[in-house]
């Protein structure tokens, strides 16, 4: 796909001329130029009114040193970031990563995802992001407490639970999430639902954890129903070995899959048997210890070095759910070469902008990652509810809305490829869908809103 129209082209000119460094931002605000084409044809006034170049450019930009002292008593200093993109729809939500990698392009880019997906999922969420360039591996648990309340002790003036809720993100999990709760209820005096993925003994909601490994199977697994096809019996392959993939690998293989291979940023596992996502867990959060330890519970199964070669163990469904860009056009030539039908992005934007339009091309089931990819936000709004009522529901009840949420979000987006006459594209439908309803909230509220 390329950008047709004189004016998207200018517009994305523009954005280009400003950050033309912001590689990872401007590859997502391409895609959606790309999508959204159609809907200006229809839809005039929404050029006039100037909304794609507003939506563009993020409401306020937040960026920040974290000093902390490490345990040998030397004071380090990170930067911190929180992007408040779009509040259009509802207060920012997204999450924080902590990652060497992180840098103001992947935060905006993340962040303008966010405004899409969220807007997908039906519930009064807008987009932010946020993180630092602190990596929590190979940190004792007190160091990683001290950054923590370090960085929120400056985010705290920007957040709050009706102005914007952060979550966690790669290198955030519930210690993490606990420690920065911790230290914005000490400086603020009051006990609110202003962060999600909280322990479940302080507010946190039953199933978060699971939610996006489940969700990205969800909305796979609709997708396939609509095509004639299901996990069932399918072989598959997921990328990464966070909470994304390890719930991915439970949801799948109790769909009727099974995970032959997954990876870490070492290497991947190979195990036609299926891998055990149980041992996977108790391998990353129990021991923190690299994916090739497997082999010391199955001595059966095969460990590669290099985790980008996972591309190359033939399957009928690729489930990337590591980091962005992990997948290439010569990856996505050799998955469809060896039979893969279907290709669902767990993790934010892991394909490459080549290697999507290629599955699209070759006609693959492709879920993008801002429908797919969005169970997670999905059940941090969830959080917020019963945060705000007080109320905890079940492990159940949260699955079950969650599930809903993903059908529905499958539904949409194709409903919308279809009423714009690309029938079966996902990409496009789930950039319309998620579009329109935060370009029409613009609208409503005004020039400024």
């Amino acid at each position: 796909m390329a950008i047709k129209s004189a004016y998207l082209k200018d517009v994305y000119a523009d954005v280009a001329k400003i950050d033309g460094e912001q590689y990872e931002f401007l590859q997502a605000v391409r895609e959606v130029l790309e999508s959204v084409e159609p809907v200006l044809e229809r839809r005039p006034e929404l050029k006039k009114q100037g909304i794609i170049p507003r939506m563009l450019e993020p409401e306020r930009i937040i960026a920040f040193r974290v000093p902390w002292v490490d345990d040998s008593g030397q004071v380090r200093v990170n930067r911190g970031y929180r992007v408040q993109f779009s509040s259009a729809i509802g207060p920012y939500k997204g999450g924080l990563r902590f990652h060497p990698s992180v840098n103001l392009s992947i935060v905006k880019f993340l962040g303008f995802e966010q405004i899409f997906k969220n807007s997908l999922t039906g519930l009064p969420l807008g987009g932010g992001k946020g993180g630092a360039n602190f990596n929590p591996k190979g940190k004792s648990d007190e160091e990683v407490m001290r950054f923590c309340q370090s960085f929120m002790t400056e985010l705290q003036h920007h957040i709050g639970p009706d102005t914007d809720v952060p979550a966690g993100d790669i290198g955030v999990g519930s210690r993490e999430v606990g420690f920065m709760f911790g230290q914005y209820k000490r400086l603020h005096n009051e006990f609110t639902g202003v962060i999600t993925g909280k322990g479940t003994s302080f507010g946190g909601s039953l199933a978060r954890t699971e939610a996006t490994g489940y969700g990205v199977c969800y909305f796979t697994d609709e997708m396939l129903q609509a095509g004639g096809k299901s996990f069932q019996g399918q072989s598959v392959v997921i990328s990464g070995s966070g909470n994304v993939a390890i719930y991915a690998n439970q949801k799948a293989t109790e769909l009727g899959g099974t995970v032959i291979a997954m990876s870490d940023s070492n290497g991947y596992i190979y195990d036609p048997n299926g891998i055990d996502y149980k041992i996977i867990q108790e391998i990353k959060e129990g021991k923190r210890a690299r994916i090739s330890t497997y082999l010391d519970y199955v001595p059966s199964a095969k460990y590669v070095e290099g985790c980008s070669g996972i591309w190359t163990v033939p399957c009928g469904v690729a489930l990337p759910c590591a980091t962005q860009n992990e997948l290439d056009l010569e990856s996505a030539k050799t998955l469809v070469k060896q039979g893969c039908f279907a290709v669902a992005e767990g993790a934010n934007m892991p394909c490459t902008q080549e290697a999507m339009e290629y599955f699209v091309q070759q006609k693959v089931f492709f879920a993008p990652a801002k429908a797919a990819n969005a169970g997670g936000v999905a059940t941090s709004g969830l959080e917020m509810t019963q945060d705000s009522i007080r109320m905890p529901w079940s492990f159940e009840e949260v699955d079950s809305k969650l599930h809903e949420i993903m059908q529905n979000i499958y539904h949409n987006s194709a409903n919308a490829a279809a009423e714009y006459g690309v029938e079966g594209n996902l990409v496009v439908g789930a950039n319309i869908a998620g579009f329109l309803k935060v370009a029409d909230a613009m609208l409503w509220q005004g020039v400024c809103g």
